[in-house]
Parts: C-alpha cells; structure tokens; sequence
C-alpha cells in the first residue's frame, strides 16, 4: 500500500514541490489502521485501498489509492459509491482532503463533496448524507 502510494502521489508531490521518498510512504505507515482499511481488488489482483476512519464529528475518507493502470475506468466511482451508500445509510458527514490541482478532486465533486477550506498544499472537502 506504502509503495502503491508512492505512485500514485508523485505527480501532484512532485508538481506541488513536496516529494520526497520516504516521508510519502511513511505518511501511510504512520496513519494505517487495518481496522478501517479495506484492500481494493480487481480481476483478483490488488488494485488499491480505502480507509474510512471516525473522528469527533465525521468519518474520514483517507488513503484512497487506485493503480495508476486502472484509474479512469470507473473502479474508484465504484468504490466510492459503495462507501457512501454506507455513510449516507448511517447519516453521517464524511471529510477528505485533496492535494491541490488533483484529478481526484472532480471524482470527489462529481460524488457530492464540496470545497470547505483550501490552504497551499491541500483542498479540504465535506460531504452530507444524502
């Protein structure tokens, strides 16, 4: 999953000045829970993950991460469709954040998210229960 996110982040890392190596894996080792992340398959092969964790006043959509040779072929609005399903059934707001200028950011608008804070690095984004 750490090297998973290695590439899919280093482009935006990499455009926004802040890629480095180590800290880009070690940001998901320091943050993984097992007990809120689920493992993504796809043609019985790992394709990414997903974890949605509770805090105080949301669930958090957070290390998100599809291989690059399947995005754009609709995996991850199927993902996200089936986590929101969930937290729409359970009533509760769900918060991400983005880096800023991500293609993923239109994924997350297209599902019902919208802007509620930005500053240099990352766009914050809030979802309500349908």
């Amino acid at each position: 999953m750490a090297e998973l996110r290695a590439r899919v982040m280093r482009p935006d890392l990499e455009r926004l000045g802040r890629f480095d190596e180590h800290r880009v894996r070690q940001r998901l080792r320091d943050a993984f829970s097992a007990s809120y992340t689920s493992v993504i398959v796809a043609g019985g092969a790992f394709a990414g993950c997903v974890a949605l964790r509770p805090a105080e006043d949301a669930l958090w959509l957070e290390h998100f991460y599809l291989d690059p040779a399947l995005q754009g072929m609709g995996l991850g609005s199927a993902v996200l469709r089936r986590l929101l399903a969930r937290t729409d059934a359970d009533g509760a707001l769900v918060r991400l954040n983005v880096l800023r200028g991500s293609a993923a950011r239109r994924l997350y608008e297209r599902h019902g998210f919208s802007v509620e804070d930005e500053d240099p690095i990352d766009v914050f984004m809030v979802r309500r229960p349908v």
